[in-house]
This record gives C-alpha cells, sequence and structure tokens, in this order.
C-alpha cells in the first residue's frame, strides 16, 4: 500500500485540503493516523466494521482490545452512549477538550468490533486542531488507537508514525509533537462508582473535585503499578492478567522497546550508582547501554518525554535500558511508572 503523508502543523490551506483528502478516506472505510495532544492516533469509522477490523490488521493488534471514540463536539455523545447524566455533561464542560476517556453504556448501533465486545463505549474529544478538523470533515466518531505497531512504544512525534505504520495505512497527517506524551486518562463511568482504568495526565484527584465525590484507581491499575512482586501476589494478580479489558493497555504488552529494559527501584544515588555499575559490565560485554533518567518531581516532563526516549533508544540500536523508578505517590508519577513497569516487562530490581 502507498501511504500518502501530509504535513498539517500549519493549519493553513493546503493543510485543510490534506485533512478533507484524509476526512474523504475515512468515509470511504480508509486509515488515517493523525496528531493530537496526547500521542497519534490511528483512526477508521467507527461504525464501519471492516474499517475497524482494518485497524487490527494494521497495528497487529488483539481484537478485543476495545478502541476509543474520537468526536469533534460533545453533542456527538448521542450517537454513542443512550443517556447522558450530569456527571458526563460536567467533565465534558471541563475537560473536553482534552486527555480524558470516558467509557459509557454504549448504544447497539456502536459495533462489537469497535469496542472489543463490551457493552460499553470508551469516547474523548482530542484537543488538537487537525484532529478536530479531521473528525468535523469525516462526518462521524473515529476509532482510533494509537498510531503505533501493537506492543510498541506509543507515536509522539510524526516520525514515530511513519516508522511504524508507513505502507500499511491510507494517509499519515504529521504536525508538531504531541504535547502531553501519554495516553488519555481513562475514567469507566459505567458502574456504580468512577474509576480510573487507565492513568494519565488528568489525575483522580483533578477529577474527583469536578464531581464532588471521589475518584479510585481501578484494582487491576494498581496492581499492574506496583512496584514489589510480592504487592503482585498480595493483590492475586499477575502482570498484565485482566480477563475482560474495558479499556486500551489493560490487558496485552504495551510500549516496549526493541532493548531489554530493566526498572531500578530505591533510592535515587544507590539507583544512579547502581545503574552506572551496570552499563559499566554490559559494555564490556559489547552491549550498547541507555540509561533513563528524570529529574525528581518532574513527573509532567517524564510523561512528555517517556515514549519519546525510549524511541530514541530503539533507533541509536541500545540492547539495554537501565531506567529509574519514579515516584508513584503522585497521581501523574503513577500514570508514567504504569507505562513504564509494562515497556520493562515487569522485569524490576530493587537496589538496596
Amino acid at each position: 500500500m502507498e501511504t500518502r503523508i501530509y504535513d498539517v502543523s500549519r493549519m493553513d490551506e493546503a493543510a485543510l485540503a490534506h485533512i478533507a483528502e484524509a476526512a474523504e478516506v475515512i468515509r470511504r472505510g480508509g486509515l488515517v493516523a493523525f496528531p493530537t495532544e496526547t500521542v497519534y492516533g490511528l483512526g477508521a469509522d467507527a461504525f464501519n466494521e471492516k474499517a475497524v477490523a482494518a485497524i487490527y490488521e494494521a497495528k497487529g493488534r488483539p481484537s478485543d482490545n476495545p478502541l476509543i471514540c474520537h468526536i469533534a463536539r460533545a453533542s456527538d455523545l448521542g450517537q454513542l452512549t443512550p443517556r447522558l447524566s450530569e456527571e458526563i455533561v460536567k467533565l465534558a464542560d471541563n475537560f473536553w477538550p482534552g486527555p480524558l476517556t470516558m467509557v459509557l453504556e454504549k448504544k447497539p448501533a456502536v459495533p462489537d468490533r469497535t469496542t472489543g465486545g463490551l457493552s460499553t463505549v470508551a469516547v474523548r474529544m482530542p484537543d488538537h486542531p487537525a484532529a478536530l478538523e479531521l473528525i468535523r470533515r469525516a462526518d462521524c466518531p473515529i476509532a482510533a488507537p494509537s498510531a503505533n505497531l501493537s506492543g510498541r512504544p506509543s507515536p509522539t512525534t510524526g516520525r514515530h508514525v511513519i516508522a511504524d505504520l508507513n505502507g500499511r495505512v491510507d494517509v499519515i497527517l504529521t504536525a508538531e509533537d504531541c504535547r502531553v506524551g501519554i495516553e488519555s486518562t481513562v475514567l469507566d463511568l459505567s458502574g456504580e462508582r468512577p474509576l480510573v482504568l487507565r492513568p494519565g495526565i488528568l489525575t483522580p484527584e483533578m477529577l474527583g473535585v469536578c464531581l464532588s465525590r471521589p475518584v479510585e484507581f481501578d484494582p487491576g491499575v494498581v496492581a499492574q503499578t506496583c512496584v514489589h512482586a510480592e504487592d503482585l501476589e498480595k493483590e492475586g494478580f499477575l502482570p498484565g492478567q485482566v480477563d475482560a479489558p474495558k479499556s486500551p493497555g489493560m490487558k496485552y504488552k504495551h510500549y516496549a522497546p526493541k532493548a531489554e529494559m530493566i526498572v531500578l527501584e530505591g533510592q535515587k544515588d544507590r539507583v544512579r550508582e547502581e545503574a552506572e555499575r551496570l552499563a559499566r559490565v554490559n559494555e564490556a560485554l559489547g552491549r550498547r547501554v541507555g540509561i533513563l533518567f528524570f529529574e525528581e518531581q518532574a513527573f509532567v516532563e517524564a510523561a512528555h518525554d517517556f515514549f519519546a526516549r525510549l524511541r530514541d533508544m530503539d533507533e541509536a540500536g541500545v540492547d539495554l535500558i537501565l531506567a529509574a523508578a519514579l515516584s508513584d505517590k503522585d497521581q501523574v508519577g503513577f500514570a508514567v511508572m504504569n507505562r513504564m513497569l509494562k515497556s520493562a516487562g515487569y522485569h524490576i530490581v530493587s537496589v538496596k
């Protein structure tokens, strides 16, 4: 397949023409990769089962992993869910467009292929002019996971998308690097309690203030983000073990670089010493080593840079990545650690 690649960062007349062309591709059942504020997405008409199936094929993605439906107007929620609660409206008013996905009861018209066979649908409104223009011109909700090969680090630059999907999709729209750098917060509103199924830059605390009631992490997400193996055992949980994922990223291995990756956990100075020691040992054996450290308390910066740093190390041909764990006491740090542990396949070393 020949992929058309267009730069739409300026949002000028030429960019709008390219977006119009991409929207026509969506309407005809094709695939378009596009920028958002979180990570790049790979989109298709959410109501076209054949097109949605092509997303899974292009990514090599398991078909029971639900997709997020992207809309351009809050009024488009009515196409996807049968009822709007006061809480849904309040969240949309406060956080859309933006990095919040809401999991809601779905209408029968939404294909099971789009929702991974679930009775719920995940919906968000991205905060990016090119994405919103694409959705408006396509005139349909766009189902879109991240625009990468399944299991690879999520793409935060157009270069990342081209590396993974050139020749696999019809159109790639590129723009500036993604502003947030990790995927949206996924909030499940389909049950009695609001639960975060995927942590992101919008924290449970922020969402709870908006709703005037507590918002907590789903127990499975907490277990997935445990640093210590004994904590996982206490939860009765195996890394990555989720029977019916209600959100992208809950079940399968995600975000993995090509290199082996180890997360080092412990006191900061000791972790740095151990990373340098392991780097010397492995370099003496002829392996290329990358060290991934973030400044203490720089959680938002870590969220922005994490996937890009993994991609940079892949491009540099690194064989081993040594990453320092972040504090999971901070809710944004927790979101980055959720990705870091999955990237490393839960290969964690406690440094004494």
